[in-house]
């Protein structure tokens, strides 16, 4: 089954890709996984406190997951496979393409204003061609029913 792939944080850009996979996910019969990063936190002395910090995050990053996962849901019938991982941003987007071969498209969101992010920047760069599924870079200028329309 074709699968889109696409990584959410608490950026506008992230739910114009998540909207725009989901729908073409919905168009063509394929699925869809929702890759959501957790974030190192940043180094403390007292490992409890360290601890307690991160499992802080973890569970921020699985709510907002959550979340958008149930509008998805709703608004489209498909369930998504959630993805919860730990680590740098493209090293894991990495791992995950080689992991697993149904991916057929990575989706990520353009921020309305400004330079690209990291991981557009990285893959939509000079690996771009090294790539073993397309790139889909959705310009987060885009309003809701112009995704409907281009998915």
């Amino acid at each position: 089954m074709r699968t889109y792939l696409t990584v959410i944080d608490d950026q506008p850009e992230a739910r114009t890709a998540l909207r725009f996979a989901a729908r073409r996910a919905a168009k063509t019969g394929g699925a869809i996984a929702i890759l959501a990063l957790v974030p190192a936190a940043e180094f403390v002395q007292w490992s409890g406190v360290q601890a307690a910090m991160e499992e802080e995050e973890r569970l921020r990053v699985e709510g907002m997951v959550a979340e958008a996962a149930g509008a998805l849901i709703k608004e489209t019938g498909l369930k998504p496979e959630i993805i919860v991982r730990h680590g740098e941003p493209v090293a894991v987007v990495q791992g995950l393409l080689k992991e697993k071969p149904d991916i057929a498209a990575l989706v990520l969101g353009a921020a309305k204003e400004g330079g690209p992010g990291l991981l557009v920047a990285h893959f939509a760069g000079a690996d771009a061609g090294k790539m073993r599924c397309p790139v889909m870079i959705i310009p987060g200028s885009l309003s809701d029913e112009a995704i409907d329309r281009l998915s």
